[in-house]
């Protein structure tokens, strides 16, 4: 999730993906370090009450003197398990980047603080709850040699890689135009596949494409609700999975998504498998052209593996996304004797996917009550939304 997009809910409301990010990199501009950590507890909260016990923020702009220090100790606040991404633009429209140039950073400086904060911040151990990522924003906003930098330096401390990729048709062809390859293509001979790396999005790839991703065991961000909102497209994610790829939900940006419902989101991604054109159907009832789906092509437990063992395998974890023996204590609970679960008691399991999701009742994050009777425990929520709601008014209309 791109928490400091909370700021900026509902702008760009029918834009496609390059005219919502030229239309936001202006606001983004005037973002504080404040505001980072004020949006970084919002968004940390919307989804730990929606029942996300670990969650990947993906910073790329650091405008004002932003630091991603001030995420990691929002998330430690709250009580989130956080895998920090220290992400990053470095080409600007100047040389033919999407990003204003003012907006942009150094990629020396970016390499040096990458540094300062994997060797400040990173734990590797077992039910570690802060980690960092290395995290260049997209093929459109970084060089080939920060992607090539950062991967080397991401693997001389052992931590994970993280970008977006093959979201849109317009990405595949700047990425064509540019580099004279697919998306894919491209950060394949970067060194960006393998069990180390995740991409967001990944909607625009290929059969060849999805096998790659399978036998190296690079893994997926889906994002059905952002994708549908940006009109980017449907991934093919049952594919990535029968091929072998790791795949989780990613719930994106509050501002790409308007909201950050962990199993809101799994519901999506289950309905959106399940009208993913299959068939052309020609002549449909009342003479419509149309395309078919198949209710059977995503089950509501394969859309809850997704969003729990699936996102902890793309994250590198082998102590989370599961109840047992051995791993973190991290579990939620949900009270069904409410309207929207009625008449759902035979399988509670279905209901939280199918029924329309509210705020779980009980998270344990860690052994840490962090959400009681519905409520987080590690916060009063109201006055930190007004404090919220102050900055964000500030920066839509100027800083």
């Amino acid at each position: 999730m791109y928490k400091r997009q909370s700021l900026t809910r509902v702008i760009a409301q029918d834009a496609d993906l390059f005219t919502w990010l030229k239309t936001l990199y202006p606001i983004w501009a005037n973002l504080t370090d404040e505001a980072v950590y004020v949006s970084t507890i919002t968004g940390l909260a919307e989804l730990a009450l929606s029942g996300c016990t670990t969650s990947s923020d993906h910073l790329y702009i650091y405008p004002n003197d932003c630091t991603l220090d001030s995420q990691i100790r929002a998330a430690a606040d709250l009580g989130v398990r956080f895998h920090a991404a220290r992400g990053s633009m470095s080409l600007g429209e100047s040389q033919g980047g999407l990003p204003p140039d003012r907006v942009t950073e150094d990629e020396a400086f970016i390499l040096r603080d990458s540094r300062r904060l994997i060797e400040t911040y990173h734990d590797a151990a077992r039910h570690a709850m802060t980690r960092v990522v290395l995290a260049p924003c997209s093929p459109f906003s970084v060089t080939a040699d920060l992607m090539r930098e950062s991967a080397a330096l991401a693997r001389a401390y052992g931590v994970r890689l993280h970008t977006h990729l093959a979201e849109t048709i317009e990405e595949e062809a700047f990425c064509l135009e540019t580099f004279g390859l697919r998306p894919v293509p491209y950060v394949e001979s970067l060194g960006w596949t393998g069990d180390d790396v995740w991409h967001a999005h990944c909607v625009h790839m290929s059969q060849p494409e999805i096998a790659l991703f399978g036998r190296t065991g690079t893994g997926v961000a889906h994002c059905p609700s952002s994708n549908m909102r940006l009109a980017s497209g449907i991934a093919h994610v049952l594919d990535l999975r029968r091929a072998g790829a790791p795949v989780g939900l990613g719930v994106d940006g509050s501002a790409s998504n308007d909201g950050g419902h962990l199993l809101g989101e799994a519901r999506q991604a289950m309905l959106l498998q399940r009208v993913a054109p299959d068939r052309y159907l020609s002549e449909a009832p009342g003479g419509r052209g149309g395309f078919a789906g198949v209710a059977t092509a995503m089950s509501a437990r394969e859309a809850l593996a997704i969003g729990t063992r699936g996102g902890a395998a793309v994250l590198g974890r082998d102590d989370i996304g599961q109840l047992a023996p051995g791993m973190s204590a991290d579990f939620i609970a949900i009270n069904l004797n409410q309207v929207q679960y009625a008449g759902a008691w035979h399988d509670p399991l279905a209901a939280v996917v199918f029924c329309h999701p509210s705020r779980v009742d009980w998270s344990v994050i860690n052994g840490r009550v962090v959400v009681q009777d519905g409520r987080l425990t590690t916060l009063d929520l109201e006055p930190h939304l007004r404090r919220h709601n102050t900055i964000a008014r500030a920066m839509v209309n100027g800083g």
